[in-house]
């Protein structure tokens, strides 16, 4: 109606029989009906209400009620409709918690946590409210007023839009997205500006060549309708080297993740057929072809779709890089050096070797420099890099030296003259010259709301050649909802409600199937505890209670402890060992270097097998006493990655995960071992799990199909019968186990990422570079 009302709170709006009405306008301005401000802009079209006798709105004088305040207005600068827009986000916050997004004891702290803070996510207090409604109510709460919505009818077709149910999975338009500022949320479903909107009537984006006349533009980019962003940080952002097409890994509903690619201009985005359980996408040099990572092997497909053709066996990547002499480097598994293949199949060979006099752990997230010889990498240094000094280094194919180029815990891109990289939770650009492998200059801001996995050091944006930035804003909120589903997949219900599970959900359950320990990362203390589940009520309890990070763990005898490994930094690791009821003091049972992985009890309460790793690409299966000193047995050995040993229902047999044939199969040796081998998965498998009775084995094929196979035992030998498909577990890839089997082997508890854990929007920056500093 043309007016501000700048005091509107809780109590101005009255519920009556006739409507909502609201009240209270002894503060309001009217704007001015005509519609524009004139040549003295908005503030000269604003007029004093008639309602107050003295002008009260002087520059710098602070009008209304402090609780629902913009931080313009308690700078006392002039209200708008924004500043309107902004009690109404409170209005609606305080609606759906029952509690004041902002609190202070004092008139000074309350200012202080609106100019400063961010409101506790409301979904944390009210799981019921509807995902949209937050994601409405972020960008209303933006402390800038240019990053809000500008109108409240386009609050009303966002709460209409929200009260309806998500349906159809055609794309929608490329939203309009506030450019980068001080606390601003991008959201992808507001359409809240027209500038993006002019931008593609002229072909800002389609004719790319128009960019410079026009200037930066940035838009958000929305996942399709029904469809979200996967929860995973290993399920990155990709853009073409020309700027010409955006790669993303989404899932609809609770399906498997799949790539999607969107042609920028384009208001439709393309599921691509055969790319369940992507990971980690990349462009070829030409833009026409898309590599990616399943669970077991880096695969290609067109950018247009098509067949999809395998590349080579990998297991746990950590990201890759294809070059203009058509070689994709990669980094292989979560540990260990980079490794090159030809982009056409084949053999990878091992480029870089780690550093153990540093500590070295990991090399990962390789970038090819525009020559496709020179590449930057990062190397970490023990644990998930706290305080273990990561650093980029520069490096040549074919050659052995390698230049340190800086030292930071961030994933890093090279273009239009800049090495772009996170730090400090921001994404800044800083001169780099390929040449010398010298920075020069400053690091300057591009966002101050990167999504980064600090776990991972990984942040998902990509930049083209050419000027095009793609990036996600917001929290890295990895959901996961553990979920009892019958052998056909179907699901029975729901135990507890989404957490922040570690590794996407780790999931070991008791013999007697009621509860179940997981690992939860905990943002504030930036560190992941384990808790346990009741299976029944979803009641947790956490039983880590250190200020150490610890995310694999074992049942201890009789369920009585739970056995859980610690990382100690710089590269060592333990396995300690906690009473559930706190009677007792942990006890250290194993220390070592590199990592180590509580598996299982043995029935008998002596043995607990433990996977062992170092600063090499290998991994081996132990078998750790309980009852005494002495050195661990060794179940599994060799080159390459052997995991998850299992004992069998009565002890006598191990199994265990290994790659020793260039992919992962589940194979049984005898316990105490004797040389015999047994292999359980004909055609790829892992995660090779026991029945309570010992008559099957469970594992997850090569596309996550959590497969059945009967085990008959005689004379001493096990044989294994044909392998039995149940149901696919999606985003179950590399080592984790987000699955186990109650006893009887009917009924499977699964943990599954949440579909609208991941709803920040793509960022799309045109001339990314004129936005520096801004």
């Amino acid at each position: 109606a043309g007016v501000i009302h700048r005091d509107l709170k809780p109590g101005n709006v009255m519920l009556t029989k006739s409507g909502v009405k609201l009240m209270d306008f002894g503060l309001a301005r009217a704007t001015g009906l005509t519609g524009a401000a004139g040549a003295g802009g908005p503030a000269a079209a604003l007029t004093q209400s008639p309602t107050v006798a003295a002008p009260l709105t002087a520059e710098g004088t602070i009008v209304g009620t402090f609780q629902y305040m913009a931080p313009e207005q308690l700078e006392g600068k002039e209200a708008d409709a924004r500043s309107d827009l902004w009690a109404l986000g409170c209005v609606l916050y305080e609606m759906a918690t029952g509690q004041r997004a902002f609190e202070g004891d004092s008139q000074a702290s309350l200012i202080g946590s609106i100019m400063r803070d961010q409101p506790a996510p409301m979904l944390g207090i009210a799981p019921a409210a509807p995902a949209p409604l937050e994601r409405l109510v972020a960008a209303l709460l933006a402390k800038n007023p240019d990053d809000r919505l500008q109108t409240a009818h386009d609050v009303k077709l966002q709460l209409q839009w929200a009260a309806e149910p998500v349906s159809g999975t055609a794309a929608g338009p490329l939203a309009a997205a506030p450019a980068p500022g001080r606390g601003g949320s991008v959201l992808a479903w507001i359409v809240a500006g027209v500038a993006v909107v002019a931008a593609l009537a002229v072909g800002a984006w389609g004719v790319l060549g128009r960019r410079d006349a026009i200037g930066p533009v940035t838009a958000a980019l929305a996942p399709p309708p029904g469809v979200a962003f996967s929860t995973s940080l290993a399920n990155q952002i990709a853009i073409s080297p020309d700027g010409s097409h955006v790669a993303f890994v989404a899932h609809a509903g609770n399906g498997p993740d799949r790539l999607w690619v969107r042609p920028i201009g384009a208001a439709e985005a393309r599921e691509l057929p055969g790319t369940e359980a992507a990971r980690y996408p990349f462009f070829s040099p030409d833009g026409r072809g898309i590599g990616f990572f399943s669970p077991t092997e880096m695969r290609r497909v067109s950018v247009d779709g098509g067949p999809v053709t395998k590349i080579t066996d990998c297991n746990d990547p950590r990201g890759a890089t294809w070059g203009s002499k058509n070689l994709i480097l990669f980094a292989p598994r979560g540990s260990g050096g980079l490794a090159v293949v030809d982009a056409n199949g084949g053999v990878p060979r091992p480029v870089t070797q780690l550093d153990t006099t540093l500590q070295e752990v990991t090399h990962r997230y390789p970038h090819f420099l525009p020559d496709g010889e020179h590449y930057l990498y990062l190397a970490r240094r023990g644990g998930a890099g706290r305080g273990e000094s990561p650093a980029i280094y520069l490096a040549k194919l074919g050659k052995t030296g390698r230049t340190k180029v800086l030292e930071v815990a961030s994933n890093v891109a090279y273009a239009s003259g800049y090495l772009l990289y996170v730090e400090q939770g921001n994404l800044v650009a800083r001169p780099f010259d390929p040449a010398s492998g010298r920075l020069g200059g400053p690091a300057r801001p591009i966002s101050s709301r990167i999504t980064m996995d600090e776990r991972f050091s990984r942040a998902p944006f990509a930049v083209s050649r050419n000027g095009v930035l793609a990036y996600m804003t917001g929290e890295a909120q990895l959901l996961a909802q553990l979920e009892w589903k019958d052998r056909t997949g179907a699901r029975l219900r729901a135990v507890g409600g989404p957490g922040a599970y570690t590794f996407g959900g780790l999931v070991k359950l008791e013999p007697s199937g009621r509860r179940a320990a997981i690992a939860m990362f905990s943002p504030e203390r930036g560190l992941s505890d384990v808790w346990t589940v009741d299976t029944e009520t979803g009641n947790r309890q956490r039983l880590s209670v250190d200020n150490e990070d610890h995310y694999a763990y074992a049942w201890g005898p009789g369920a009585h402890s739970v056995f859980m490994n610690t990382l100690l930094g710089s590269g060592r690791s333990n396995v300690i060992e906690r009473a559930l009821d706190g009677s007792a003091a942990a006890r250290t049972l194993l220390e070592s270097s590199g990592y180590i992985y509580p598996g299982n009890v043995s029935p008998d309460g002596r043995w607990l097998t433990v996977d062992r790793g170092d600063s090499t690409q290998a991994s081996d299966v132990l078998a750790l006493g309980l009852q005494g000193s002495g050195e661990p047995l060794v179940i599994a050995e060799g080159k390459g990655d052997q995991s998850n040993g299992r004992f069998s229902p009565d002890g006598r047999f191990i199994a265990y995960d290994s790659d020793e044939s260039g992919r992962l199969e589940v194979y049984v040796v005898p316990f105490p071992p004797t040389g015999a081998k047994y292999q359980v998965s004909p055609k790829g498998g892992a995660q090779g799990i026991w029945r309570s009775d010992g008559a099957e084995i469970f594992f997850l094929d090569p596309e996550n199909f959590l497969t059945a196979v009967p085990v008959q035992v005689t004379e001493g030998v096990p044989q294994f019968g044909a392998p039995q498909p149940l149901f696919q577990i999606y985003g179950s890839g590399g080592p984790v186990v987000r699955w186990d089997v109650a006893p009887g082997g009917q009924r499977f508890l699964v943990s599954e990422d949440v579909a609208e854990a991941n709803a920040a929007p793509v960022v799309l920056v045109t001339d990314w570079v004129k936005t520096l500093g801004r």
